[in-house]
Protein backbone atom coordinates (compact mmCIF):
# COMPACT_ATOMS: atom_id res chain seq x y z
CA UNK A 1 0.00 0.00 0.00
CA UNK A 2 1.77 3.54 -1.00
CA UNK A 3 2.11 5.71 1.58
CA UNK A 4 0.56 8.84 1.65
CA UNK A 5 3.05 11.61 1.17
CA UNK A 6 2.87 14.84 3.37
CA UNK A 7 6.27 16.35 3.72
CA UNK A 8 5.42 19.31 2.27
CA UNK A 9 2.56 21.00 0.41
CA UNK A 10 3.70 21.53 -3.01
CA UNK A 11 3.97 18.08 -4.08
CA UNK A 12 0.71 17.36 -6.36
CA UNK A 13 0.42 19.05 -9.36
CA UNK A 14 -2.17 22.05 -9.46
CA UNK A 15 -6.08 22.40 -8.07
CA UNK A 16 -8.15 20.90 -11.07
CA UNK A 17 -9.62 23.83 -11.95
CA UNK A 18 -6.05 25.65 -12.83
CA UNK A 19 -5.61 22.22 -14.90
CA UNK A 20 -8.43 22.76 -16.70
CA UNK A 21 -8.25 26.17 -17.82
CA UNK A 22 -4.32 25.29 -18.71
CA UNK A 23 -5.59 22.42 -21.05
CA UNK A 24 -8.50 24.43 -22.99
CA UNK A 25 -6.54 27.08 -23.49
CA UNK A 26 -3.34 25.15 -24.75
CA UNK A 27 -3.97 25.39 -28.22
CA UNK A 28 -4.19 29.25 -28.03
CA UNK A 29 -1.84 31.31 -29.45
CA UNK A 30 -0.65 34.64 -27.14
CA UNK A 31 2.10 37.31 -27.10
CA UNK A 32 4.56 35.94 -24.45
CA UNK A 33 6.34 37.60 -21.53
CA UNK A 34 3.64 38.18 -19.51
CA UNK A 35 2.04 40.72 -21.98
CA UNK A 36 -1.57 38.48 -22.57
CA UNK A 37 -4.52 38.53 -22.06
CA UNK A 38 -4.33 36.50 -18.93
CA UNK A 39 -1.76 38.13 -17.06
CA UNK A 40 -3.86 41.32 -17.21
CA UNK A 41 -7.00 39.81 -16.20
CA UNK A 42 -4.96 37.88 -13.13
CA UNK A 43 -3.27 41.10 -12.49
CA UNK A 44 -6.82 43.14 -12.21
CA UNK A 45 -8.03 40.83 -9.66
CA UNK A 46 -4.93 40.77 -7.55
CA UNK A 47 -5.24 44.75 -7.47
CA UNK A 48 -8.63 44.18 -6.50
CA UNK A 49 -8.17 42.19 -4.06
CA UNK A 50 -5.41 44.03 -2.54
CA UNK A 51 -7.92 46.96 -2.51
CA UNK A 52 -5.22 49.35 -5.03
CA UNK A 53 -5.39 50.02 -8.20
CA UNK A 54 -1.62 51.58 -8.15
CA UNK A 55 0.34 48.27 -7.17
CA UNK A 56 2.72 46.72 -9.73
CA UNK A 57 2.12 42.55 -9.98
CA UNK A 58 4.50 40.41 -11.62
CA UNK A 59 4.58 36.93 -12.16
CA UNK A 60 7.79 34.86 -11.51
CA UNK A 61 8.26 31.00 -11.29
CA UNK A 62 9.64 30.24 -7.80
CA UNK A 63 10.24 31.94 -4.50
CA UNK A 64 13.69 31.63 -4.19
CA UNK A 65 13.94 33.34 -7.78
CA UNK A 66 11.52 35.67 -6.67
CA UNK A 67 13.67 36.91 -3.45
CA UNK A 68 16.97 36.75 -4.76
CA UNK A 69 16.14 38.92 -8.18
CA UNK A 70 13.21 41.18 -5.69
CA UNK A 71 16.33 41.84 -3.30
CA UNK A 72 19.06 42.19 -5.84
CA UNK A 73 17.04 44.79 -7.71
CA UNK A 74 16.58 46.78 -4.43
CA UNK A 75 19.78 46.87 -2.42
CA UNK A 76 22.57 48.88 -4.13
CA UNK A 77 26.48 47.13 -3.98
CA UNK A 78 27.18 47.38 -0.42
CA UNK A 79 24.16 47.05 1.30
CA UNK A 80 22.45 43.81 2.89
CA UNK A 81 19.27 42.21 4.08
CA UNK A 82 17.98 41.59 7.69
CA UNK A 83 16.40 38.70 8.72
CA UNK A 84 15.53 36.14 11.54
CA UNK A 85 18.10 33.05 11.85
CA UNK A 86 15.39 30.92 10.75
CA UNK A 87 14.59 32.91 7.55
CA UNK A 88 14.57 31.14 4.11
CA UNK A 89 16.82 33.34 2.23
CA UNK A 90 19.70 32.53 5.52
CA UNK A 91 18.48 28.92 5.73
CA UNK A 92 17.41 27.18 2.79
CA UNK A 93 18.07 28.91 -0.13
CA UNK A 94 21.74 27.92 -0.86
CA UNK A 95 23.02 31.28 -0.14
CA UNK A 96 21.15 32.44 -3.30
CA UNK A 97 21.11 35.91 -2.04
CA UNK A 98 24.59 36.48 -1.10
CA UNK A 99 25.11 35.10 -4.44
CA UNK A 100 23.85 38.39 -5.63
CA UNK A 101 26.58 39.73 -3.69
CA UNK A 102 24.61 41.28 -0.58
CA UNK A 103 24.87 39.66 3.03
CA UNK A 104 22.16 38.54 4.93
CA UNK A 105 22.22 39.83 8.71
CA UNK A 106 20.58 37.49 10.88
CA UNK A 107 18.36 38.10 14.48
CA UNK A 108 17.17 36.22 16.95
CA UNK A 109 14.04 34.41 15.99
CA UNK A 110 11.29 35.12 18.29
CA UNK A 111 8.67 32.43 17.44
CA UNK A 112 9.86 32.71 13.89
CA UNK A 113 9.38 36.09 13.80
CA UNK A 114 11.91 39.53 13.90
CA UNK A 115 11.19 41.73 16.91
CA UNK A 116 10.46 45.56 15.59
CA UNK A 117 12.55 46.53 18.74
CA UNK A 118 15.68 44.38 17.64
CA UNK A 119 15.11 45.66 14.54
CA UNK A 120 15.10 49.41 15.45
CA UNK A 121 18.47 48.40 17.27
CA UNK A 122 20.32 47.05 14.39
CA UNK A 123 19.72 50.11 12.28
CA UNK A 124 20.40 52.67 15.13
CA UNK A 125 23.69 50.87 16.03
CA UNK A 126 24.67 50.87 12.45
CA UNK A 127 24.13 53.87 11.80
CA UNK A 128 25.26 55.59 15.02
CA UNK A 129 28.74 54.12 14.16
CA UNK A 130 31.72 55.95 13.57
CA UNK A 131 32.33 53.19 11.39
CA UNK A 132 29.50 52.42 9.67
CA UNK A 133 30.86 52.48 6.13
CA UNK A 134 33.44 50.11 7.03
CA UNK A 135 30.43 47.42 7.30
CA UNK A 136 27.55 46.06 5.13
CA UNK A 137 24.92 48.92 5.56
CA UNK A 138 21.69 47.26 6.92
CA UNK A 139 18.93 48.31 4.00
CA UNK A 140 15.98 46.13 3.63
CA UNK A 141 14.38 44.16 6.19
CA UNK A 142 12.99 40.48 5.22
CA UNK A 143 9.75 38.31 6.83
CA UNK A 144 7.96 35.53 5.73
CA UNK A 145 3.86 35.37 6.17
CA UNK A 146 3.82 32.84 7.64
CA UNK A 147 7.16 32.53 9.05
CA UNK A 148 9.25 29.11 8.51
CA UNK A 149 7.65 27.44 11.64
CA UNK A 150 3.91 28.30 10.30
CA UNK A 151 3.59 31.16 13.09
CA UNK A 152 2.07 34.54 12.44
CA UNK A 153 2.76 38.07 12.35
CA UNK A 154 -0.08 40.16 14.06
CA UNK A 155 -1.22 42.99 12.57
CA UNK A 156 0.03 45.03 15.62
CA UNK A 157 3.76 43.45 14.80
CA UNK A 158 3.44 43.84 10.90
CA UNK A 159 2.65 47.78 11.80
CA UNK A 160 5.19 48.08 14.04
CA UNK A 161 8.28 46.58 11.83
CA UNK A 162 6.69 48.80 9.14
CA UNK A 163 6.83 52.08 11.56
CA UNK A 164 10.76 51.13 11.68
CA UNK A 165 11.49 50.72 8.62
CA UNK A 166 9.55 54.15 7.89
CA UNK A 167 12.02 55.84 10.52
CA UNK A 168 15.34 54.26 8.61
CA UNK A 169 13.63 54.78 4.87
CA UNK A 170 14.03 51.07 4.22
CA UNK A 171 11.55 48.48 2.63
CA UNK A 172 9.71 45.88 3.83
CA UNK A 173 9.84 43.01 2.21
CA UNK A 174 7.54 40.25 2.65
CA UNK A 175 7.91 36.32 1.60
CA UNK A 176 4.49 35.02 1.06
CA UNK A 177 5.11 31.23 -0.37
CA UNK A 178 2.13 30.27 2.09
CA UNK A 179 0.61 33.68 2.49
CA UNK A 180 -2.70 31.76 1.36
CA UNK A 181 -2.83 29.54 4.63
CA UNK A 182 -1.92 32.91 6.65
CA UNK A 183 -4.79 34.55 5.45
CA UNK A 184 -7.00 31.30 5.75
CA UNK A 185 -5.67 30.32 9.36
CA UNK A 186 -8.23 31.41 12.34
CA UNK A 187 -6.07 33.38 14.75
CA UNK A 188 -4.66 35.58 11.37
CA UNK A 189 -6.08 39.31 11.89
CA UNK A 190 -3.35 40.46 8.67
CA UNK A 191 -5.67 41.26 5.68
CA UNK A 192 -4.39 41.04 1.48
CA UNK A 193 -5.07 44.68 1.90
CA UNK A 194 -2.98 45.29 5.15
CA UNK A 195 -0.35 43.01 3.17
CA UNK A 196 -0.59 45.68 0.34
CA UNK A 197 -1.05 48.64 2.92
CA UNK A 198 1.92 47.66 5.52
CA UNK A 199 4.81 46.06 3.27
CA UNK A 200 6.55 47.88 0.53
CA UNK A 201 7.11 44.71 -1.54
CA UNK A 202 5.85 41.24 -0.98
CA UNK A 203 4.47 38.18 -2.79
CA UNK A 204 1.44 36.06 -3.24
CA UNK A 205 2.49 32.24 -3.26
CA UNK A 206 1.20 29.82 -5.78
CA UNK A 207 3.47 27.20 -6.14
CA UNK A 208 2.96 26.18 -2.41
CA UNK A 209 -1.19 27.26 -2.63
CA UNK A 210 -2.83 25.64 -5.54
CA UNK A 211 -1.01 26.23 -8.92
CA UNK A 212 1.25 24.16 -10.70
CA UNK A 213 3.85 26.95 -10.00
CA UNK A 214 4.80 30.76 -9.45
CA UNK A 215 4.43 33.37 -7.59
CA UNK A 216 2.82 37.21 -7.65
CA UNK A 217 4.78 39.55 -6.73
CA UNK A 218 3.18 42.54 -5.85
CA UNK A 219 5.13 45.94 -5.53
CA UNK A 220 3.31 48.68 -3.60
CA UNK A 221 6.32 51.61 -3.48
CA UNK A 222 6.56 53.58 -6.35
CA UNK A 223 10.49 53.24 -6.10
CA UNK A 224 11.21 49.83 -6.75
CA UNK A 225 8.65 49.80 -9.88
CA UNK A 226 11.07 51.36 -12.18
CA UNK A 227 13.04 48.88 -14.22
CA UNK A 228 11.66 45.89 -12.92
CA UNK A 229 11.06 43.99 -15.86
CA UNK A 230 14.71 44.58 -16.41
CA UNK A 231 16.41 43.00 -13.94
CA UNK A 232 13.69 40.37 -14.03
CA UNK A 233 15.00 39.63 -17.88
CA UNK A 234 18.21 39.81 -17.03
CA UNK A 235 18.02 37.25 -14.06
CA UNK A 236 16.30 34.77 -16.18
CA UNK A 237 12.90 34.95 -14.62
CA UNK A 238 11.23 36.56 -17.71
CA UNK A 239 8.73 33.03 -18.54
CA UNK A 240 8.39 33.82 -22.80
CA UNK A 241 5.05 31.73 -22.16
CA UNK A 242 3.83 34.01 -19.76
CA UNK A 243 0.58 33.46 -19.86
CA UNK A 244 0.93 29.62 -18.09
CA UNK A 245 1.33 32.31 -14.73
CA UNK A 246 -1.38 34.13 -15.56
CA UNK A 247 -3.71 31.73 -16.06
CA UNK A 248 -2.66 30.14 -12.74
CA UNK A 249 -3.22 33.12 -10.71
CA UNK A 250 -6.15 34.25 -12.93
CA UNK A 251 -8.42 30.95 -11.94
CA UNK A 252 -7.24 31.08 -8.18
CA UNK A 253 -8.25 35.01 -7.81
CA UNK A 254 -11.66 33.52 -9.30
CA UNK A 255 -14.19 33.50 -6.92
CA UNK A 256 -11.98 33.50 -4.23
CA UNK A 257 -10.75 30.11 -5.11
CA UNK A 258 -7.21 31.00 -3.39
CA UNK A 259 -8.76 31.08 0.03
CA UNK A 260 -11.24 28.64 0.11
CA UNK A 261 -8.39 26.21 -0.66
CA UNK A 262 -6.17 27.39 1.43
CA UNK A 263 -8.45 28.31 4.04
CA UNK A 264 -9.78 24.18 4.35
CA UNK A 265 -5.69 23.07 4.10
CA UNK A 266 -5.63 24.91 7.35
CA UNK A 267 -8.88 23.52 8.92
CA UNK A 268 -7.73 19.98 8.62
CA UNK A 269 -4.39 21.03 10.23
CA UNK A 270 -6.27 22.00 13.38
CA UNK A 271 -7.96 18.95 13.28
CA UNK A 272 -5.14 16.61 13.50
CA UNK A 273 -3.39 19.91 15.68
CA UNK A 274 -5.79 18.99 18.32
CA UNK A 275 -5.44 15.58 18.23
CA UNK A 276 -2.02 15.05 18.52
CA UNK A 277 -2.96 17.26 21.79
CA UNK A 278 -5.42 15.12 23.07
CA UNK A 279 -2.90 12.46 22.66
CA UNK A 280 -0.69 14.49 24.61
CA UNK A 281 1.67 14.50 22.05
CA UNK A 282 4.05 16.99 22.29
CA UNK A 283 3.83 19.90 19.65
CA UNK A 284 7.31 21.92 18.84
CA UNK A 285 6.47 25.78 17.99
CA UNK A 286 2.94 27.19 18.00
CA UNK A 287 2.09 27.07 14.06
CA UNK A 288 -1.56 28.02 13.85
CA UNK A 289 -1.64 27.40 9.66
CA UNK A 290 -1.15 24.31 7.53
CA UNK A 291 2.45 23.31 9.00
CA UNK A 292 2.50 20.93 12.28
CA UNK A 293 5.56 20.33 13.80
CA UNK A 294 5.66 17.49 16.84
CA UNK A 295 7.86 15.11 18.63
CA UNK A 296 7.52 11.47 17.70
CA UNK A 297 9.57 8.17 18.18
CA UNK A 298 9.23 4.81 19.43
CA UNK A 299 5.92 2.75 18.31
CA UNK A 300 4.18 5.85 17.18
CA UNK A 301 7.00 6.70 14.93
CA UNK A 302 6.67 3.06 13.44
CA UNK A 303 2.92 3.17 13.34
CA UNK A 304 3.01 6.89 11.59
CA UNK A 305 5.92 5.61 9.08
CA UNK A 306 3.76 2.72 8.13
CA UNK A 307 1.37 4.81 6.50
CA UNK A 308 2.74 8.50 6.06
CA UNK A 309 5.83 10.17 4.98
CA UNK A 310 6.93 13.07 6.94
CA UNK A 311 9.71 15.34 7.47
CA UNK A 312 11.96 15.01 9.58
CA UNK A 313 13.11 18.59 10.68
CA UNK A 314 15.20 18.96 14.00
CA UNK A 315 16.36 17.47 17.03
CA UNK A 316 15.18 18.81 20.41
CA UNK A 317 17.35 19.56 23.38
CA UNK A 318 15.74 16.70 24.82
CA UNK A 319 17.47 14.56 21.82
CA UNK A 320 13.76 13.61 20.63
CA UNK A 321 13.43 13.85 16.96
CA UNK A 322 10.94 16.79 15.36
CA UNK A 323 8.56 16.17 12.32
CA UNK A 324 6.75 18.46 10.08
CA UNK A 325 3.62 17.71 8.80
CA UNK A 326 2.22 19.74 5.88
CA UNK A 327 -1.11 19.72 4.65
CA UNK A 328 -2.01 21.18 1.38
CA UNK A 329 -5.09 22.56 -0.50
CA UNK A 330 -5.10 18.70 -1.78
CA UNK A 331 -5.19 17.25 1.57
CA UNK A 332 -8.33 15.09 2.54
CA UNK A 333 -10.73 14.38 5.01
CA UNK A 334 -10.05 11.15 4.57
CA UNK A 335 -6.46 10.87 5.38
CA UNK A 336 -6.73 13.33 8.17
CA UNK A 337 -9.18 10.84 9.69
CA UNK A 338 -6.61 7.84 8.95
CA UNK A 339 -3.68 10.21 10.33
CA UNK A 340 -5.47 10.62 13.54
CA UNK A 341 -6.48 7.08 13.41
CA UNK A 342 -3.09 5.69 14.22
CA UNK A 343 -2.76 8.32 17.14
Amino acid sequence: MDRINMMNDYLQGCHPEILKKLSDTNMEATVGYGLDQYCASAIDKIRKACGREDIDVHFIVGGTQTNLISIAHILRPHQAAVSTVEGHIATHESGAVEGTGHKVITLPSHDGKLSAEEVDELFSAHFGSEISEHMPQPALVYISQPTEIGTLYTKKELSDLHEVCRKFDVPLYADGARLGYALGSESNDVTLKDMAELTDIFYIGGTKCGAMFGEALVITDDRFKKDFRYIYKQRGAMLAKGRLLGIQFDVLFTDDLYTRICQNAVRIASRIKNALKEKGIELYGNSTTNQLFFKMDGDLKTRIEERFILQFWDRDTDGRSVYRLCTSWATTEEQADLFISLL
